[in-house]
């Protein structure tokens, strides 16, 4: 049972790492991004090893994999809108009145 608790250690570090980068980095919108694809890989990498070793089958993982993908390609879209509108990704170039 110790060696199933060590390899959950990694992916639960990697989660908390790719917060800390989410929240402290919020310069530019592709780092942000970043961030986002690095927790969902990392809690895809949690849920395939919990599963594994339930012994369950890997749809829901599968469903989760298809959302990820779905987000990433969101998230890309609006990186391309945001620089074809203002010129780059920087947060501190947006402006609240500026539609």
């Amino acid at each position: 049972m110790l060696i199933l608790d060590f390899y959950y250690i990694v992916p639960v570090v990697s989660v908390l790492c790719g917060l800390w980068v989410f929240v402290s980095k919020r310069k530019h919108l592709l780092n942000t991004l970043l961030s986002l694809e690095y927790i969902m890989l990392s809690i895809f990498w949690i849920m395939s090893l919990h599963l594994a070793n339930m012994g369950h089958e890997s749809y829901f993982v599968l469903f989760f994999l298809t959302l990820a993908a779905c987000e990433g390609a969101l998230g890309l879209a609006l990186l391309v809108s945001v620089v074809r509108t203002h010129g780059n990704d920087c947060f501190s170039s947006f402006s609240v009145l500026q539609c």
